[in-house]
């Protein structure tokens, strides 16, 4: 019912209608799995600098779907956060504007569900720009690897400690680890952790 709700008001904020395929209901079985390189990790603050999506259809991967940007942020990069995924100011001289990039992105994942790490984070760095852009947050299904994989190990260790470290998530589940704190491989990656936990993986 509060999911109703929520909805509900958020279609009532749109401003434009040429993105109520966002509400519509989902028919087809496919989900886009998402990750985004920012400056920092706050969203009040921070900007996106490249987002890596892919299309997962009938438990495949389809790379040939794949959504990948690098986006010019209007804040300073920090030390910290290029330690982390090695994109430096330099790097991002070709960018795109994030304006266009979240159009370009709302057509890429339409209306299918969406499948992340920490998702919540994701989700709410690309709040930011489409909340003031169109007047809704994303209305898509949300899906959460992490609390995937955490009821899978509760169900067959119920007194354990979870380690929901991606590494230790990736490494448990015998996926190949990509390079990692890249938009696209770390989008790859999780939609791996994703398929490898549908299709009933036994802890």
């Amino acid at each position: 019912m509060f999911n109703k709700i929520k909805t509900y008001f958020n279609k009532k904020g749109l401003k434009d209608r040429n993105y109520s395929y966002l509400f519509e209901q989902n028919k087809n079985d496919e989900y886009v799995c998402f990750d985004c390189e920012t400056t920092g990790l706050s969203p009040k603050v921070d900007d996106i600098i490249s987002i890596g999506a892919v299309v997962i259809k009938n438990n495949k991967i389809i790379l040939s779907k794949k959504f990948e940007r690098f986006i010019k942020p209007k804040t300073n990069l920090q030390a910290e956060s290029i330690k982390i995924h090695q994109i430096r100011e330099c790097d991002l001289s070709d960018a795109e504007d994030i304006d266009q990039v979240v159009e370009e992105f709302l057509d890429f994942i339409g209306n299918r569900p969406l499948v992340g790490y920490y998702l919540e984070f994701d989700v709410a760095m690309i709040n930011k720009y489409i909340k003031p852009k169109i007047g809704i947050t994303l209305p898509n299904k949300q899906i959460e690897v992490s609390a995937l994989y955490y009821d899978k190990v509760i169900e067959a260790i119920p007194q354990g400690n979870i380690d929901l470290r991606f590494n230790t998530i990736m490494k448990k589940l015998s996926l190949p680890i990509l390079s990692k704190h890249n938009a696209i491989n770390d989008a790859v990656m999780t939609a791996m952790i994703f398929l490898k936990l549908e299709n009933n993986y036994k802890i």
